[in-house]
């Protein structure tokens, strides 16, 4: 930890001409602790030293004033908390930010409240650092129009903790491992996490709902995500977990609610003599519990709960194999089997066909009526008496009959 060499309280007023904020920033020795009484600071601020900012009450603002980012941070052992961090400009090709930080280790970005700003927290090539308990919300413009509420660019062992992004775009972690993402909370945004070319990383107990996509990971090896939960993902093609070209994946005990897509795997895992574990995972109450697109196998698919959805397993491509991954040990709510010895296996195994979907998994014109009356009719009778011949998806050899706990 870097020594605290000097301590200054400041008190200053946005009416005054000078931006003196900066001014004070910039005369305070290497280490000090700048303490803010309430009071609106003129934004567009850079700190290239090692300091600390503190709003030591209530209503303390610093107002980028609608023009560029309100705060750029060059430099490691930089903290900021306790403050309000509003009014960016609007410009996605110069990254208008409230927070931006670069080339930087040990930094700290903590209970600040961040609004009418493009993009929320910009962090490129940031290590070590603790970004925890900040609210975000975008500038009130369409979805797609939003910067994204907190992004990693080749930055590496940090700690995203505690956030909330509300009305922004994603939460991205981009070419960035060995990251702990825990206990975030995102509503009504885009992607409320998504990853590409990460590896190493945690994602742990994060709760995200009302969003297009819950977590989707792209491009990505070697990351646990655990006790998640997913809900309400909005649209026809809303996704709450998506794994496409990713491998050594573990997937446990998180929770899918009413999602259009609950599971989707996309040619994962995507390396050779590679696996995805998927393991005591809840997927509830969606139109598609899992969802198989390309090539797809070699997951290790046990001890999940699929109840409630409309379409257990649905598979798009006629090459996904999806009957070469380990499936085995899930509870499925529309078994058909019993358990004589009562060992809360099924006697049979579980087998999954593909019926009349066919109709509408291959043509997106008839998948306008996917889950009207009339689609499920004909799911119904040609289950019960098959009029084209079903496609075999795979079957878990020793199905759970009971819930357990």
């Amino acid at each position: 930890m870097l020594k605290t060499f000097f301590i200054i309280s400041i008190f200053l007023y946005s009416s005054l001409c000078a931006n003196i904020l900066q001014d004070a920033i910039d005369n305070a020795p290497e280490g000090s602790i700048l303490k803010l009484p309430a009071g609106i600071y003129k934004g567009k601020i850079i700190i290239t030293k090692p300091i600390t900012i503190i709003g030591k009450e209530d209503g303390v603002v610093i107002d980028g004033e609608g023009e560029g980012t309100v705060i750029t941070i060059k430099s490691s052992y930089v903290t900021l908390k306790n403050l309000r961090i509003t009014g960016s400009g609007d410009r996605h090709d110069k990254l208008d930010a409230a927070i931006s930080m670069a080339n930087g280790k040990q930094c700290e970005i903590s209970n600040c409240i961040i609004d009418d700003s493009l993009f929320g927290i910009d962090m490129q090539m940031i290590s070590n650092s603790i970004i925890t308990n900040n609210t975000i919300t975008s500038k009130d413009i369409d979805l797609g129009l939003r910067g994204d509420g907190l992004r990693l660019w080749y930055s590496n062992d940090n700690i995203i903790r505690k956030n909330k992004l509300i009305k922004s775009r994603d939460m991205v972690i981009w070419y960035s491992h060995g990251n702990l993402i825990e206990e975030n909370y995102g509503e009504h945004c885009r992607y409320s996490l998504h990853f590409m070319y990460a590896g190493k990383n945690i994602v742990k107990n994060n709760h995200y709902k009302f969003n297009s996509v819950g977590i989707f990971f792209m491009y990505s090896k070697d990351t646990i995500a655990t006790g998640n939960s997913v809900q309400s993902s909005l649209g026809a093609t809303g996704m709450g977990i998506g794994l496409k070209d990713v491998s050594n994946f573990t997937l446990k005990n998180n929770s899918v609610i009413y999602c259009a897509q609950g599971l989707y795997i996309d040619r994962s895992p995507f390396e050779p003599d590679t696996n995805n574990w998927i393991i005591g995972n809840q997927l509830l109450y969606n139109a598609e519990a899992i969802h198989f697109h390309s090539l797809s196998e070699n997951n290790i698919i046990k001890n999940n709960t699929i109840m409630g959805n409309i379409e257990d397993v649905v598979n798009d491509s006629r090459g996904a194999k999806t009957n070469e991954n380990d499936i085995e040990s899930n509870y499925w709510d529309n078994y058909a089997g019993f358990d004589r010895d009562g060992d809360n296996l099924g006697d049979t195994p579980h087998r999954v066909y593909q019926y009349a979907d066919q109709l509408w998994i291959y043509n997106p014109d008839v998948k306008f009526f996917y889950g009207s009356p009339v689609i499920s009719l004909l799911n119904f009778l040609a289950k019960l008496a098959p009029f084209t011949k079903p496609i075999f998806l795979f079957e878990d050899a020793k199905p759970k009959v009971r819930i357990e706990g």
